[in-house]
């Protein structure tokens, strides 16, 4: 296992979109009590082609590379939330960000790498002036509903919803 690891976040290249797509279906394939692809096919099929996203206007597919140009975590950053792509009422929140599809590879998880992202979709956020970080999570993805309450987000049952027979929980990190 890797102890220590300088690594650098910034947008992904059309080039790595494969890749990340990948990293996304390997990672949310191996979550326990997550839906597997045969179960939900669009949802990995969206994944597989999370590239995708980076073609919405303030969208942006962010990517942790290594000093070696390896890919080792990705996060979607929406500062518009019309563009969020969810269920439930997150695509009508006004004057808020959000970010989805957070993915840390197994190899380099501990490293803090899922929170840098996360951090950098919070900047983004305060950078446009926005009032607001909205996110999802799932009982599967415990690891990265801890770190999102160390940061400040807090449980916004409005935003929840049914995905197929997943219940998907809201949360949002107020920036004014």
């Amino acid at each position: 296992m890797i102890k220590s690891m300088e690594f650098t976040i910034r947008n992904a290249n059309e080039f790595e979109f494969e890749k990340i797509g990948k990293l996304m279906v390997d990672v949310y394939s191996q979550l326990d009590g997550f839906p597997r692809p045969s179960e939900q096919p669009a949802y990995y099929q969206m994944l597989q082609n999370i590239g995708e996203f980076s073609k919405k206007p303030l969208t942006e597919l962010l990517i942790s590379v290594s000093a070696d140009s390896e890919i080792l975590g990705a996060v979607v950053y929406f500062g518009d939330m019309k563009y969020y792509g969810s269920g439930g009422s997150a695509t009508k929140e006004q004057n808020a960000a959000g970010f989805r599809l957070l993915a840390v590879s197994p190899e380099t998880r501990g490293l803090g790498i899922g929170r840098m992202l996360v951090l950098e979709c919070i900047e983004k956020a305060r950078r446009q002036n926005l009032s607001q970080v909205i996110i999802h999570s799932t009982q599967a993805m415990q690891t990265a509903w801890k770190m999102y309450v160390k940061l400040g987000f807090k449980r916004s049952q409005d935003l929840d919803f049914m995905q197929g027979e997943l219940p998907v929980f809201g949360f949002r990190l107020f920036l004014k």
